[in-house]
């Protein structure tokens, strides 16, 4: 099959973003030791304990990471949800477009107008990490990669992944990509609480397909006692990250590793993780409620245009119970005490030690491959602003600029935007609302009356001025 309008320069330009190490999904075989510079990618990590969802461990819970090939369990969860509703079974045959076959490695190498059964297609997941099968998964279910895309991001809000974003199925490097630790380790709880018979596959060891075996990624499969799964990821902008399962003797944690310098270290870390903090988790019945998926509050088609700082606020579904000892360097526990304020910045790594450090200075992303996130477009998690101080319900777009625990503190929020916004915000017309946050009053303050080209350029001229923002249609 001919790549038609792309031709050799689709396949150079191709060949050199996989030799320059952008297109890595999973192919932990790259390492970075071609780079003469230290290899330091953004690190976060997270260990909760499954029965009581107290956690046992964090550091930079919150901070925005890439997700490479974890992405794929969304893909897969999915899939299960298409099984549970018997649209599709084990022995569906899954058709291969162009687009699937012509995908980045790892794959199948799968031809257009092949087909691959679902069961093959997931083990292919779990294993290989088979980005053209990710693909064929996307477009047999929702017609495209784009809509399957938005379709993933929906039901992350479903599943309180607040700050989580998918712009396709694999975990290919895109810009606008996104996740924290704490939305992985949801979505790793979840997708044993929905789909327990499901999840079994993924621990699976070897998939053998067309004649040839490929063996899973996850290391700490048959070598970690109580590993049962579930998924690593690689890219060059991620670093080497991983999410797992533990159960032994009536424990069970989920934990995820995000921005390992290798995948022996990042194994390394996730293997001491656990050795010490499963001993910690509860021993007796299980006193958490399963993750739930509740309506998400707006369609990923209502896309939201973030700044680096800011976040809806909704409630986690991963919290720390009353009486959870978090461990030092959990960037969320004063976000937790403080009775409200606004969200934190996401952040980045210095360059780390041999055990990754917890300071985390402020992320820069690299040219023409990361997000400048006040264009990035996310389906937001927060409602569409209603009943305001002044009642009239504005059209078009707002900028969010804040929560405040004060109504004065939320009137300083409008002045500060208004001065800093170099004009941006001269005509739009400020709405603080009265809302109810963590069973607390608290006052949310956005500027109605925009356009989205201007609610956009409010945000990147505050996001700069360090002052929260993000822009959502009303």
């Amino acid at each position: 099959m001919r790549l038609g309008l792309f031709g050799s320069a689709y396949r150079s330009t191709l060949a050199a973003l996989v030799a320059g190490g952008l297109l890595f999904a999973d192919v932990e075989g790259a390492e970075a030791s071609r780079q003469s510079a230290p290899y330091a990618p953004p690190y976060a990590a997270m260990v909760v304990d499954a029965k009581t969802g107290r956690i046992l461990h964090a550091e930079n819970p919150d901070t925005l990471r890439r997700p490479a090939s974890i992405t794929k369990v969304m893909t897969l969860y999915l899939l299960f949800e298409q099984m549970e509703r018997g649209r599709m079974t084990l022995d569906t045959e899954l058709k291969v477009s162009a687009f699937a076959a012509h995908q980045a490695p790892s794959k199948l190498a799968l031809s257009p107008g092949d087909t691959i059964r679902v069961e093959d297609a997931i083990k292919a997941l779990v294993t290989k990490s088979a980005n053209d099968v990710a693909v064929v998964v996307a477009e047999n279910i929702a017609g495209s990669e784009p809509a399957f895309a938005e379709m993933m991001t929906r039901k992350a809000r479903a599943l309180g992944m607040s700050r989580t974003v998918f712009r396709n199925a694999s975990g290919l490097p895109d810009p606008h990509q996104v996740t924290t630790a704490r939305d992985l380790v949801t979505l790793g709880r979840a997708i044993q609480d929905r789909f327990p018979r499901q999840y079994a596959f993924f621990s699976t060891r070897v998939f053998n397909f067309d004649g040839d075996a490929y063996a899973n990624h996850n290391k700490l499969l048959g070598r970690v006692e109580g590993v049962d799964g579930i998924k690593t990821g690689f890219t060059r902008l991620s670093g080497f990250n991983l999410l797992t399962s533990a159960k032994h003797d009536g424990r069970q944690v989920v934990a995820v590793v995000l921005g390992g310098r290798s995948g022996p270290s990042r194994d390394r870390i996730m293997e001491d993780l656990i050795e010490t903090h499963l001993p910690r988790a509860q021993a007796g019945p299980r006193t958490a409620p399963a993750v739930a998926e509740r309506d998400a509050e707006a369609p990923a088609t209502t896309a939201a245009v973030p700044s680096r700082a800011a976040r809806p606020v909704p409630a986690q579904p991963v919290q720390a119970a009353p009486s959870a000892t978090v461990e030092q360097g959990d960037s969320s526990s004063s976000a937790r005490t403080a009775s409200v304020r606004a969200a934190p910045a996401p952040q980045a790594s210095a360059p780390a030690p041999s055990r990754p450090s917890q300071a985390d200075p402020e992320m820069k992303w690299s040219r023409g491959a990361e997000p400048t996130q006040a264009s990035t477009r996310v389906a937001s998690a927060a409602p569409a602003a209603s009943a305001a101080s002044t009642p009239a319900k504005a059209s078009g777009w707002y900028v969010q600029v804040g929560v405040a625990d004060t109504r004065a503190k939320a009137d300083g929020l409008v002045a500060e935007a208004r001065a800093k916004s170099k004009g941006k915000l001269s005509k739009a017309r400020p709405v603080t609302e009265r809302i109810t946050l963590r069973n607390s009053p608290a006052w949310r303050v956005r500027f109605t009356g925009l356009d989205a080209d201007d609610a956009a350029a409010a945000c990147r001229i505050l996001d700069k001025a360090d002052v929260d923002c993000f822009a959502a249609r009303s």
